[in-house]
């Protein structure tokens, strides 16, 4: 990765860029119009044919009318937001040495996004994988709503904008190549990065590029290939990055060879939001071998030295008086006891004999991503230069230049990629923290959080509370009604620029925020007919952010140990109960496919049992079968895993599957054994011994894992794998055990001495 101070590699060098939607003309206006109305009819016959679909006769589902994340989920929101931008999506560049170059302005953080869009572009212009490069984008506030990763969004936003790019690269290079050889454009194909004439003559890329950047564009017509031609999207390919990863070869943040970059870290406060009162042994500290400067900021004090464990030794040293945090007084008990009360009641509050409920504790759950926060801020004559995983780099731009007293357009934010975020980095407390020191000490700073800083002081999903009850007719469910309170959610990143942003710090902006979050993602899946889902949230103000499915988890995870809680009630099978009352045929095939491949059904010994459960969200679907040796009902273990997941059209099912395998290991974690307690005001956890992340004993050595052949636009990925995995591993914890989970993860003692506060 070269140095971002040093100059583009690519500026003076003659490129082929996308055409404008005027200079594309019929060909890129169809396009879109095709896209628009393809999306509209699958959807209406989906929601006028298949969820009224009867799925068996031996029940009788009550139809469900269509949900908000039916008719229009958050990722539809986030692509109709970014459509006035669209068109500046992508610039396709295309160097004399026939390499191509395509900036991708959304962050990749582990998920294969990288390598996902330059399959798209390669396809689009038949040149090899490893002849595109995919830089990340820099913060490009002229995109508006159009920069944000979030919301598996990524993928369903650009597919249509940088295969239009690409292939008006395509045809510009037709062009020239018809220029040059005096042949008309249409008789000429592209093949191995190289046009080809219909007598042989052949031209690269890199011969044609000066020609193709200089010709006037007139009429030109670019179509990208329709699916049925795809030859390199749909099949499995290795990730891009993937042996710089493994190496240790790739570049990270505090990789980078930024001139003068001094490492700094931070003393934080004891308690969540704690203030800095007084520092009472600066002197001494600042006497400290290679310290070189001291700084209160608003999160703590920062100690800047010459090296990283100098400033380590520094900031453990201090000694600080703090002032009080914003839930000082507040530990797991008081916060389910908010939580609970904030749930809004059943009515009525006393169950009728067809009446079931149930009720669910989730503790809070640290992003842990393997690299934690970390950022190179320079903020020194009247500019500001940031590096830094950065999912939604505008509205941080905004607020840091806001921060600082700069203009946007002084601020320059470098997005790099990082190690893991499942949301965290959505949130840009690392780069705006850096800014600060910088700002008070004159100098270039690079910033690392420890791990018991990420832990304790990082974001978290939120603590959460579910009610449930399902009123029962005669073999059918007749309502199905899910309250559901969270601890606040911070949404404050808005839709990732400082309009929506500002609008979420309003007084009930936030809560609308999460009002819209919640009925544009949790949805139930099943003809349980009148269904009724309600979120709360509980005003305790802590460090909280989107976690992978957000509230999705926790949501269908107890919906899925209801249905299999009423399959019981009703003397039917778990899988067929599922099959009856799932919408579609698409749903029913994901499930078909676990229970087919994972042998449901079959006899086990004593102790050991099956789950199975059913997730869809964001235009995609997937279905798991575990089995669970739960002989221990307290050290219990997966031991096989079978899924299948169907994402629309799949661009690289090799990522696909490591997407569901990761979502499976996270689903591990958080149901059976990884939380945060909360103790007066800090999380206990300070590092991975502490924080029961699955490690590779507790993942199954057995797993299969089935991309289905799907149709139409590719669905979202990142956030579809832990929903179904939690409810099937919950589910065979309770068939293997005889206990009912109610509290989440299952087992949760605190079986460490906490480091110091």
């Amino acid at each position: 990765m070269a140095s971002p101070t040093t100059d583009d590699p690519m500026r003076g060098r003659h490129r082929t860029v996308q055409p404008s939607l005027r200079d594309t003309v019929f060909g890129r206006r169809k396009f879109l119009v095709y896209l628009a109305a393809g999306s509209t009819l699958t959807v209406a016959a989906k929601l006028g044919i298949d969820t009224f679909a009867p799925g068996s006769a031996s029940a009788v589902p009550t139809p469900s009318l269509p949900q908000p994340a039916d008719l229009q989920d958050l990722g539809d929101v986030l692509i109709l937001s970014g459509k006035p931008t669209e068109a500046l999506l992508f610039t396709v560049e295309i160097t004399e040495d026939g390499r191509v170059r395509a900036e991708l302005p959304r962050m990749e953080v582990g998920q294969g996004l990288t390598t996902a869009v330059a399959m798209l572009v390669a396809e689009e212009l038949d040149i090899p994988l490893d002849q595109v490069d995919m830089p990340l984008a820099p913060a490009r506030p002229e995109l508006l709503f159009n920069q944000l990763t979030g919301g598996s969004n990524s993928i369903r936003s650009v597919y249509g904008p940088v295969r239009a790019a690409a292939a008006g690269a395509r045809a510009r290079l037709q062009a020239a190549a018809a220029d040059r050889w005096g042949v008309p454009a249409d008789g000429l194909r592209t093949e191995n990065g190289r046009v080809v004439a219909a007598d042989g003559r052949s031209a690269g890329y890199g011969e044609l590029t000066r020609l193709a950047a200089t010709l006037p564009i007139g009429e030109l017509v670019a179509r990208p290939k329709p699916p049925s031609k795809f030859k390199l999207v749909g099949t499995p390919q290795p990730r891009v990055d993937a042996r710089a990863m493994v190496t240790g070869a790739f570049t990270y943040t505090l990789d980078l060879d930024i001139p003068g970059a001094t490492p700094a870290m931070v003393r934080r406060p004891p308690t969540i939001n704690g203030t800095v009162d007084e520092v009472h042994n600066e002197d001494d500290v600042r006497a400290m071998p290679g310290v070189l400067d001291i700084a209160v900021i608003e999160t703590g004090v920062a100690v800047v030295a010459e090296t990283f464990g100098q400033a380590l030794d520094a900031v453990t040293a201090l000694d600080v008086s703090w002032g009080s945090g914003t839930v000082d007084d507040l530990s797991d008990e008081g916060i389910r006891d908010a939580l609970r009360k904030t749930t809004l009641p059943l009515i009525p509050p006393i169950s009728l004999p067809n009446q079931m409920d149930f009720e669910f504790d989730w503790a809070p759950i640290s992003h842990a991503p393997m690299e934690t926060n970390s950022a190179v801020a320079d903020v020194r004559g009247g500019k500001a230069e940031i590096w830094g995983g950065m999912k939604s780099p505008i509205v941080a731009q905004q607020q840091i230049a806001k921060e600082l007293g700069l203009l946007p357009g002084n601020v320059t934010c470098h997005v790099v990629q990082s190690g893991g975020s499942f949301g965290r980095r959505l949130f840009w407390d690392g780069p705006l923290e850096a800014a600060r020191i910088s700002k008070a000490t004159g100098r270039v700073i690079k910033l690392m959080w420890s791990r018991t800083d990420d832990m304790r002081h990082g974001r978290a999903r939120p603590a959460a509370h579910h009610r449930f009850r399902a009123t029962l007719g005669p073999d059918t469910v007749l309502r199905l009604e899910h309250h559901t309170a969270f601890v606040e959610t911070d949404w404050t990143h808005g839709l990732g620029e400082i309009l929506s942003a500002t609008a979420a710090e309003l007084p009930g902006g936030n809560f609308g925020f999460a009002q819209s979050v919640f009925l544009l993602t949790v949805k139930s899946p099943y003809n349980f007919g009148a269904v009724e889902q309600v979120l709360t949230e509980a005003p305790i103000k802590m460090h909280t952010g989107a976690w992978r499915s957000v509230y999705s988890v926790s949501s269908r995870c107890g919906e899925e140990i209801v249905v299999d809680a009423v399959a019981e009630r009703l003397g039917k099978d778990p899988y067929e109960f599922r099959r009856a009352f799932l919408k579609s045929d698409a749903q029913r095939a994901v499930l078909d496919k676990v229970a087919e491949e994972g042998d449901w059904g079959r006899s086990m010994d004593d102790g050991f049992a099956q789950g199975i459960a059913f997730h869809e969200e964001y235009r995609s679907r997937t279905a798991c079968l575990v089995e669970i040796d739960g002989r221990d009902p307290h050290a219990p273990r997966v031991t096989k895993a079978v899924i299948a997941g169907d994402y629309g059209l799949p661009i690289n099912p090799r990522g696909l599957k490591a997407q569901l395998l990761s979502g499976l290991t996270d689903a591990i974690s958080v149901t059976l054994q990884a939380g945060l307690h909360i103790d007066k005001g800090l999380p206990l956890e300070g590092s991975y011994s502490q924080f029961h992340y699955a490690r590779q004993a507790n993942s199954p050595t057995d797993v299969q894992i089935f991309i289905l052949p799907g149709e139409g636009e590719p669905g979202g990925a990142g956030e579809l794998g832990v929903p179904a995995a939690a409810g099937a591993i919950a589910n065979a914890y309770a068939r293997a055990t005889g206990i009912a989970p109610r509290s989440f993860p299952i087992n949760f003692p605190v079986d460490f001495e906490p480091f110091p506060r």
